[in-house]
């Protein structure tokens, strides 16, 4: 999200470096859902794709409302001054934009998981969901996520990059040098932070049945039963996911906003 682009500019800029990441690394995110949910792994091309338009619906959709609202709240926090924002204004921004980003991507998450576990085409799944009671089941665990999901891709590389480069300038002397480090601790907040959050809406959102998980509070209770590792299932593949969206969506954040919008960057 820039500061410098509208809030239409900045949406297409996400919508176009969320479709990118997911067609790219939805592998990573099929198999972090079987493990947390204790179902089988497959390396069929069609089972690791399955669900793939929905959560590039979701990533897209997600992606763009991040970059349209971090972008705004930018603005909003600077006030026409021309500096850089602060490292509590960075992160704020990041975790206000993914927290509004969830009303969307909470229910296009649940299709994704229901077909992943079932199988079906989304129109199916997405009408099996369509009720009150299902549709932004697993809510509160994805608003989280995706707040502190937003912070590290968002806020957490700039601040790394920037500090990187003022502290160690004979080393980082270009930002796509620092974009490494930037993506490892990017990676790192977002995953470990968010992995219980996300393990508790995942598990709901596979059993919309409630045969084995209720809400929020007893489905977090009954996964601690299993110990604090059992929140933890499938972080190696989340991780692994993160680290490689963080760095490509640093680098394609910079890189797509100058080259559909070159006006706005002279």
């Amino acid at each position: 999200m820039s500061a410098k682009l509208n809030e239409l500019q900045n949406a297409t800029v996400g919508m176009t470096v969320g479709v990118i990441e997911v067609l790219c690394l939805q592998p990573f995110n099929y198999c972090k859902n079987m493990i947390q949910q204790g179902q089988p792994l497959s390396a069929d091309p069609r089972v690791l794709y399955r669900g793939v338009m929905a959560n590039a619906v979701n990533m897209g959709s997600c992606t763009m409302i991040q970059f349209a609202v971090g972008g705004s709240l930018k603005k909003m926090v600077l006030g026409g001054e021309q500096r850089t924002l602060k490292t509590y204004e960075e992160m704020g921004t990041g975790i206000a934009a993914g927290v509004v980003s969830a009303l969307v991507g909470s229910p296009l998450e649940l299709i994704m998981i229901q077909q992943q576990r079932k199988g079906g085409g989304s129109l199916e799944t997405f009408k099996t969901i369509a009720n009150p009671n299902n549709f932004f089941r697993g809510f509160i665990g994805a608003a989280v996520r995706e707040g502190l999901w937003t912070c590290g891709y968002l806020s957490i590389p700039p601040i790394v990059r920037r500090n990187l480069r003022e502290m160690y300038p004979d080393k980082f002397d270009t930002d796509n040098k620092a974009r490494v480090p930037a993506a490892l601790l990017g990676g790192l907040f977002a995953c470990y932070l968010t992995q219980p959050f996300d393990t508790v809406k995942t598990c709901m959102q596979g059993d919309i049945e409630r045969k084995t998980f209720g809400t929020f509070t007893q489905t977090a209770k009954r996964l601690s039963e299993d110990g604090v590792t059992a929140f933890y299932r499938g972080a190696t593949f989340r991780y692994g996911r993160m680290v490689c969206a963080v760095f490509m969506m640093d680098y394609l954040q910079a890189a797509v906003g100058p080259l559909l919008y070159p006006e706005a960057f002279k």
